[in-house]
């Protein structure tokens, strides 16, 4: 969704123009979240109030702000055609300067510049706020700050937040002698209601940021510019976050991609903290807010310390390399991505020797697990379908029910969660809105809460009991590839951890391991169908529609292939189960509607002969993929298109069988001219509902 991004150098000269840059590759580096306007706010003068040189009643001018509807080439255009215009010093030096900026992704408004960010207080810009969510009691506080004369230029949610701070602001200053930005911050925070994260910037506190954070993803990154480049990681927890004349760097950012070019320490901020950055240092306080019990509203805060952590990513992954788009490039990575994902998991002694799952995040766990009343998996989108992947393999190794769950439906209809479940929340990010949500409410429950995701230090890794980690690598692609791969990999070790190393099927516990282990090998042979594949995309550039029939393991390859056509070549697509071809879908099948057809071997297999049969008999358009050597077998006569691929154990084979069709969706995306990596009204991370 949204992505907010900050720069504040302490201490060490930049230019104007240096600042401008940084924030515009902060915000390059968010455009994968998904966005349709951009802004930034800087300082007008290095000569403020702040200034030892001035008397404190100097007063300070107005930050400059700069909204644009479109990419952020276009927003970075028209601030330096504006800057030209009201002739802006570009070379003139901060030796101290908060700059903020932000991608906008419209919820509340159409994507316009007045609807942009940074919002504004009013025309003196004494209040600027970037925010990523959304503010659920907006209107209310809206009406009560038009009673008191504020006026209200866009249609946001989020125009409220710097016009209440600017009047909480004006409401201290006249009844005392004055009020600290971190109190300002506060006395808002306790009126909002949502999700959000918000960076604050004041004309009347120069050169310092508050962010704070309830639900949506935020972390700090600390850049000192004086320190041993040999020191590695090893540094005191305190150094970099206590005040002092160092000359440094801070950055504020959505997620680690906009950060990790500059520095790999940061700072995970946790809901309901309020982080202020002043003179050189950061301090952390805890907002804590509920309900008593006489009804009132309570709200309490305390100061904190906390450790700076160390990305574990590299800039490269973050780049595209030789590759045309980011899609593209994590597709061919898949092959990597899978052995880092199994990488110190899977243990084979040797040829005659047990052969065993090691997933250290559950290992303390497993017995609780083994004993639930039920697995409830959780997600959305793609994630929901790699659980789906997953799901046969799990309840045949562990003999425990299987349930599967829309994040949001389940919310809708506050199905039932018991203390005896385990639940397993699926995502990519860490940080999917409606499968938080879904976390607090069986939390709430008493159940076992297991998380899988991406993303070390996201939400769900931080709030469920235990947890795997995919290690798949950045993905920036909105189109999620090997993510989805890697999460079908680690669901079956964890069926192969839950299920145990019975007599009765270490056969099969057995073949599978070793398939995992030949898995990478099996995707780089299926990656060679790629021009297959765009030779493929080129007959079907025209359509309009795609059916993807599958069932068994492979209708979460249907539904994940059908997801991703309509996600990047903005084709309706449809993923069906197979077996319910006859009550409904059988009666869009004539010569001209393509359909895929995924028939490996597996113990469906004869069933999709069958299938194909009837789609064959009604002068079905086929397209039909099976297991090497079986062409003949699905498709007689040369009667339908066929794509062969490897053949792998039936648990694994919804990893192969959905790389051509991943194929096909960025052949077909490219081939009708359509952004890859940024598709049409899509974010990479859903953080609000």
């Amino acid at each position: 969704m949204c992505g907010i991004f900050a720069y504040l150098n302490f201490n060490v000269n930049r230019e104007r123009r240096y600042i401008l840059q940084v924030l515009f590759n902060g915000l390059r580096r968010l455009e994968y979240r998904g966005y349709d306007s951009a802004g930034i706010a800087i300082d007008s003068s290095s000569q403020c109030a702040s200034d030892a040189k001035f008397p404190l009643s100097h007063p300070p001018l107005p930050p400059h702000v700069f909204r644009q509807e479109g990419n952020i080439e276009s927003l970075v255009k028209s601030v330096y055609q504006e800057v030209g215009e009201i002739k802006l010093n570009l070379e003139e030096l901060f030796s101290t300067h908060a700059g903020i900026a932000h991608t906008r992704w419209a919820t509340h408004g159409e994507p316009a510049p007045r609807n942009s960010h940074p919002q504004t207080s009013g025309p003196e810009n004494e209040f600027l706020v970037v925010h990523n969510g959304v503010i659920t009691n907006y209107e209310v506080l809206k009406e009560t700050l038009l009673r008191h004369g504020f006026t209200f230029e866009s249609e946001t949610d989020t125009e409220v937040i710097p016009k209440l701070a600017k009047f909480v602001y004006d409401k201290a200053n006249e009844a005392a002698d004055g009020v600290t930005f971190s109190q300002v911050v506060l006395e808002v925070m306790r009126h909002l209601e949502g999700a959000y994260a918000l960076i604050f910037k004041s004309l009347h506190y120069p050169n310092e940021l508050i962010a704070c954070k309830r639900g949506s993803p935020l972390l700090l990154g600390v850049k000192e510019l004086t320190e041993n480049k040999g020191n590695g990681s090893a540094f005191e927890d305190d150094k970099f976050l206590s005040k002092d004349d160092k000359p440094k760097e801070l950055f504020l950012s959505s997620d680690a991609n906009a950060v990790v070019e500059h520095t790999k320490k940061v700072l995970v901020i946790e809901d309901g903290e309020v982080v202020h950055l002043k003179d050189g240092g950061a301090s952390i306080l805890k907002f804590d807010s509920n309900v008593g019990e006489n009804g009132a509203f309570l709200s309490r805060t305390c100061s904190v310390r906390r450790a700076l952590s160390v990305l574990e990513m590299e800039v490269e992954q973050i780049n595209k390399g030789h590759y045309e788009h980011y899609m593209q490039k994590e597709i061919y990575e898949q092959p990597e991505s899978l052995t880092t994902t199994m990488r110190g998991r899977l243990i084979r002694l040797g040829a005659n020797k047990s052969k065993s799952v090691l997933l250290g995040g559950l290992k303390d766990h497993l017995k609780t697990i083994r004993r639930s009343r039920r697995i409830v998996f959780i997600g959305c989108g793609t994630s929901y379908n790699a659980a789906l992947a997953a799901r046969p393999i799990l309840e045949e190794l562990s003999g425990v029910p299987v349930t599967m769950e829309i994040a949001s439906d389940l919310l809708d209809r506050e199905g039932p969660i018991y203390r005896e479940d385990t639940v397993v929340f699926v995502s990519q990010s860490g940080e999917t809105a409606d499968t938080l949500l879904a976390l607090e409410y069986a939390l709430e429950n008493g159940a076992l809460c297991v998380g899988i995701t991406n993303t070390v230090g996201s939400a769900i890794a931080r709030n469920t009991h235990c947890g795997v980690h995919i290690n798949a690598g950045a993905e920036i692609g909105v189109a999620s590839t090997k993510a989805y791969t890697s999460q079908i990999v680690v669901m079956v070790m964890l069926s192969l951890a839950i299920g145990g190393d019975t007599i009765s099927n270490k056969a099969r516990r057995e073949a599978i391991i070793d398939g995992l282990f030949n898995l990478p090998n099996k995707v780089r042979e299926v990656l060679k169908l790629d021009q297959e594949m765009k030779d493929l995309a080129k007959l079907l550039i025209a359509e309009q529609s795609l059916l993807v029939f599958g069932r068994g393991y492979n209708y979460a390859t249907a539904l994940e292939g059908a997801l991703k056509v309509k996600e990047v070549a903005l084709m309706h697509s449809e993923g069906i189960l197979a077996g319910e071809m006859k009550h409904g879908p059988l009666a869009l099948v004539d010569e001209n509607l393509p359909i895929v057809v995924v028939a490996t071997r597996d113990a469906c297999f004869s069933k999709q002969q069958s299938v194909i049969q009837q789609l064959h008999a009604r002068r079905g358009r086929l397209i039909v993929m099976c297991s090497k050597g079986d062409a003949s077998s699905v498709c007689p006569n040369q009667s339908c298109r066929v794509i062969e691929v490897p053949q792998v154990e039936d648990c694994l084979q919804p990893v192969i069988n959905v790389v051509p069709l991943q194929l096909l969706a960025y052949h077909l995306t490219v081939l009708r001219g359509f952004n890859v990596d940024q598709p049409r009204n899509l974010a990479k991370s859903v953080t609000t509902q």
